[in-house]
C-alpha cells in the first residue's frame, strides 16, 4: 500500500509535481512580497525597485539550476547536507555537511521567522489598536499551531499544502486584479532623477539592498529538494518543480511589483507613519476597491502567511534526520515518528528557534533578520554548493542525473557573483548590525563544536576519513586511511 511505511523504516515517496511546486511557490510567496516591497523601494529610492526583483529572479533561477542537478541526482532527505556530504567527504571529511546542519538550524527558522512577523504586521490593518505583547503573543501561538499541524503525516500535509497553495495564488492575484483597475503608469513609471546612474556608488549599495531582499522573497524554490526522498520520480519531479515555481513567482512578483506602485505612491511606502509601509497590499485594496475588500485580501494574506510558516518549516525539519541518522548530527534527531514517519525533534527545535527568531525581528527590525539569515547561509550553503557541484562532476563522473545544468557552468557563475554582491555589501546596507562578523563567529563556533563533535566520534580528523558513494549505481562505502 502506498500509505505504508517502508521496510527500512524511513520515508515514503507520496509527493508529486503540482504538490512539489505548490509546496516550493507556498514557502517563495508566502508573506515576503507583501512585507519587502516597501523594503524595496526605500533601498532603490523609488520605481526603479523592478530591478531588485528582477536581479532576485535571475539569481534564484541559476541557483536553482544548481538545486536542480543534485537534487535530481541525489534524491535524498536534507537537500544540501546530502550534496555537500558527497562533495567534500573526499577532503575534509564529514566538516561540512556536519557545519551546513549547523547553519541550516539557525537560518531555516529565521526565514520562517520573517513570515510570522509579517503576520503580525498584517494582522495589525485588521487590529489597528494591537499592542505590542498582545503582536507578540499572537506570533508565538501561531508556531505552536503550524507546528501541530505538521505533527501527522506527509500524505495530509501535501493536500493541506494545496489548499493554502490556492489560497496563496488567489490573494495575489485579487491585490494585481485590484491594482489593474485603477492603475497609474504616471505613478509606476516617473523615476527621481540620476535613478539608473550606474556611475554612481550609491546605485550600486542599493542595487545590493535590493538584490538581498529580492532573493530573499524567493527562497524556497528549494524546499521539496529538502523532502527528495519523500518525492515521487524525483529525477523529473524535483527540477521541474524548482524551475517551475522560480518562473511562475516571477511573472507574480513583477505584476505585483509594478501594479503596486501604480497605485500608491511610491513615497508613502518610505513614510513610517503611513500604512503603506507596513500592509502595502492592504493600502491596494482601500485605494482600489474600499475598505471591506481590503479586509477581506487581508484575510487572504494572513493565510498565505501561515502558509509559508506551514511549508518552510514542513521541508526545513527534514534537514537534519539524514545527518543524524549517518552520525552527522546529534543522534536523537534521526528518530522518526513510530507511525506518520516524520522528524520530530527536528520539527520541534526549529518551531522553538523559529519563536526566538520572530522575537528578535519584533523587538529590531525585519531587515536585521533578513541580513543575518542570508549572510549565514551564503558561505556554508549557496557557495559551497556551487563548489559541491563542479567537484561532483569531476570525482563522480558515472553518478547518473537524469537533469544536467543547462549552460554549464555559466550559471554557477552567475550565482557565484550574486551571491558575493550580498555577501559583499551587507555591512554597507546594514550600519551597527555587522552580520557579516556575526555569521563568521556563528561559522567558527561550529569549526569547533565539530572538533569537539569529531573526537568524541572517533572521526576525521581523529578518525578514518569514510567515503560513501552510495548514489553511485553498484557503490558501496567504504573506508579510506586517514591521511597522515
Amino acid at each position: 500500500m502506498s500509505g505504508s511505511p517502508p521496510p527500512t523504516g524511513g520515508f515514503v515517496r507520496r509527493v508529486g509535481l503540482f504538490q512539489a511546486t505548490a509546496i516550493n511557490m507556498s514557502q517563495m510567496c508566502g508573506i515576503g512580497p507583501f512585507v519587502t516591497i516597501p523594503l524595496m523601494v526605500a533601498a532603490f529610492g523609488g520605481p526603479q525597485a523592478i530591478m531588485g526583483f528582477v536581479a532576485g529572479a535571475v539569481l534564484a533561477l541559476a541557483d536553482g539550476l544548481i538545486w536542480a542537478e543534485l537534487g535530481a541526482a541525489m534524491p535524498g532527505s536534507g537537500g544540501s547536507y546530502v550534496y555537500l556530504r558527497q562533495a567534500f567527504q573526499y577532503r575534509s571529511g564529514r566538516l561540512m555537511p556536519f557545519l551546513f546542519v549547523w547553519t541550516a538550524m539557525l537560518f531555516i527558522p529565521l526565514i520562517m521567522s520573517t513570515g510570522v512577523v509579517g503576520f503580525v504586521q498584517y494582522l495589525g490593518y485588521l487590529a489597528p489598536d494591537m499592542g505590542r505583547t498582545t503582536g507578540d503573543l499572537i506570533g508565538l501561538g501561531m508556531i505552536v499551531l503550524v507546528v501541530v499541524l505538521l505533527w501527522r503525516g506527509v500524505e495530509h500535509i501535501a493536500r493541506i499544502t494545496a489548499v493554502m497553495w490556492a489560497v496563496m495564488i488567489t490573494s495575489v492575484l485579487l491585490v494585481i486584479v485590484a491594482a489593474a483597475t485603477d492603475f497609474s503608469p504616471h505613478l509606476a513609471f516617473t523615476y527621481p532623477a540620476h535613478a539608473f546612474e550606474l556611475t554612481s556608488s550609491h546605485f550600486w549599495v542599493g542595487f545590493a539592498a535590493g538584490l538581498t531582499i529580492g532573493i530573499y522573497d524567493y527562497l524556497g524554490y528549494n524546499t521539496t529538494a529538502y523532502m527528495g526522498a519523500e518525492i515521487k520520480d524525483p529525477g523529473r519531479t524535483l527540477p521541474r518543480s524548482i524551475i517551475f515555481s522560480i518562473l511562475g513567482i516571477m511573472a507574480i512578483y513583477l505584476l505585483l511589483q509594478i501594479g503596486t506602485l501604480g497605485v500608491v505612491d511610491w513615497h508613502r511606502m518610505s513614510d513610517p507613519g503611513d500604512i503603506a509601509s507596513t500592509s502595502v497590499a492592504s493600502a491596494v485594496l482601500e485605494e482600489t476597491w474600499g475598505k471591506g475588500a481590503a479586509d477581506t485580501v487581508t484575510v487572504l494574506i494572513l493565510i498565505t502567511a501561515f502558509a509559508s510558516v506551514f511549508t518552510g518549516l514542513l521541508g526545513g525539519s527534514r534537514v537534519p534526520y539524514d545527518a543524524a541518522r549517518e552520525r552527522v548530527f546529534f543522534r536523537p534527531y534521526a528518530k522518526l515518528h513510530p507511525r506518520h514517519r516524520f522528524p520530530m525533534l527536528g520539527l520541534a527545535t526549529m518551531g522553538v528557534i523559529t519563536g526566538i527568531g520572530f522575537l528578535i525581528g519584533r523587538h529590531t527590525d525585519l531587515a536585521t533578520l533578513i541580513q543575518l539569515l542570508t549572510t549565514v547561509m551564503v558561505i556554508v550553503q549557496a557557495l559551497a554548493q556551487i563548489v559541491a557541484l563542479s567537484v561532483l562532476r569531476r570525482r563522480q563522473p558515472a553518478l547518473r542525473r537524469p537533469y544536467r545544468m543547462w549552460l554549464y557552468p555559466i550559471p554557477s557563475l552567475i550565482a557565484l557573483v550574486g551571491w558575493l554582491t550580498i555577501y559583499g555589501y551587507a555591512d554597507k546596507n546594514s550600519p551597527g548590525r555587522h552580520p557579516i562578523e556575526w555569521s563568521l563567529a556563528w561559522l567558527a563556533l561550529g569549526c569547533v563544536a565539530f572538533v569537539v563533535w569529531a573526537r568524541l566520534e572517533k572521526v576525521w580528523p581523529f578518525g578514518p576519513k569514510e567515503i560513501s558513494e552510495e548514489y553511485l549505481s553498484g557503490a558501496s562505502p567504504d573506508v579510506e586511511p586517514a591521511a597522515t
